[in-house]
């Protein structure tokens, strides 16, 4: 019952207050051995409640005063029959008084119901076109940086000077990240996707790229990055594994890169550990021209946080720690 019962049926409301009336009469009857005197009305007070709440105030005003008639003639002194007494008329009124609060009380619940139905529907058409307007905003702003990055890609094409050409697609390809990034973040309804899940498919995207057989684990990065700290984050872990890629894993493309995020504690660290050959010796990363390295250095000060890199145990690990944000 959604509190319209059935306002919109006149016809089957009254058909209830009669039953009802009907019903509160025949256990009236039932019962009339077992009642003591004064007490004609105790079963229609149950009907004018029901009537109320399923049909309506009018209905169960019918079904008070059919409640009033019946019980008047039948369980009231003198019995089948109407002689007005002081003691019938205080029940009279008593019964008027009690049956007036039931039906106004019900009736105005009934309506508080049918209010908070309406406000329900109204919030949830709300959410979901909020949700369609989310989806298409996030799809809109995802395509035009892709064709931003396709564009720059055009351009390299057509430019006759080597680095320029580079420079330019090496662009393109990172604005094409980014758009994917916007993508993956979230998923269908907008809700933000653990950090794993979107990571384990740009590493295998890069990965398959650059053709290379590298293995790629992942651990922790169950929970998903802050809105903010999302697409810095994902380049300086795209850049690293780029990094390993071009420079670790050179001529053999095939090794094991070990990528870690823990989310605990005031700082997150994401850890990106590759076991190819490394930087050449005395190589500080802080000092470094490659336009990688400079993307991570600025992503890591966006952040607020600090990027390192060094050779530990044979491995090459790089390492960024920036502060956790829960607003």
């Amino acid at each position: 019952m959604n509190g319209r019962g059935f306002q919109g049926a006149p016809a089957a409301g009254y058909g209830i207050a009669i039953a009802a009336t009907a019903l509160a009469f025949l256990v009236r009857l039932g019962l009339n051995d077992w009642f003591p005197p004064g007490f004609p009305y105790v079963t229609f007070f149950p009907a004018v409640v029901i009537t109320a709440y399923f049909a309506g105030a009018r209905p169960a005003i019918l079904c008070a005063v059919l409640s009033m008639v019946g019980a008047g003639y039948f369980f009231s002194p003198p019995y089948n029959g109407f002689q007005p007494s002081l003691a019938t008329t205080v029940a009279v009124a008593f019964y008027v008084f009690v049956v007036a609060v039931d039906i106004f009380f019900v009736d105005g619940m009934r309506g508080a119901l049918r209010q908070l139905t309406a406000e329900r529907e109204r919030y949830a058409q709300l959410a979901e076109s909020k949700e369609l307007l989310y989806r298409e905003l996030h799809h809109r702003v995802s395509n035009n940086i892709q064709v931003v990055g396709s564009l720059l890609r055009l351009q390299a094409a057509g430019v006759q000077d080597g680095d320029a050409r580079h420079a330019l697609s090496e662009a393109g390809g990172r604005i094409e990240v980014i758009a994917r990034i916007q993508r993956d973040l979230h998923n269908q309804i907008g809700d933000p996707v653990p950090f794993r899940d979107f990571a384990a498919g740009l590493l295998e995207s890069a990965n398959r790229a650059a053709g290379g057989h590298v293995q790629v684990a992942l651990e922790g990065g169950n929970q998903p990055l802050h809105a903010d700290q999302a697409t810095p984050v994902t380049l300086v872990l795209l850049e690293c594994f780029n990094n390993a890629m071009e420079h670790g894993f050179a001529g053999t493309l095939v090794g094991k890169v070990q990528v870690t995020l823990d989310q605990d504690g005031a700082e997150h660290v994401l850890t990106v550990i590759d076991d190819g050959c490394g930087p050449p010796e005395g190589f500080d990363p802080a000092a470094s021209r490659s336009l990688g390295l400079r993307i991570v250095r600025a992503m890591a000060g966006q952040l607020g946080g600090r990027f390192e890199m060094h050779r530990e145990a044979g491995t090459t690990v790089s390492r960024l720690t920036y502060p956790a944000r829960k607003d």
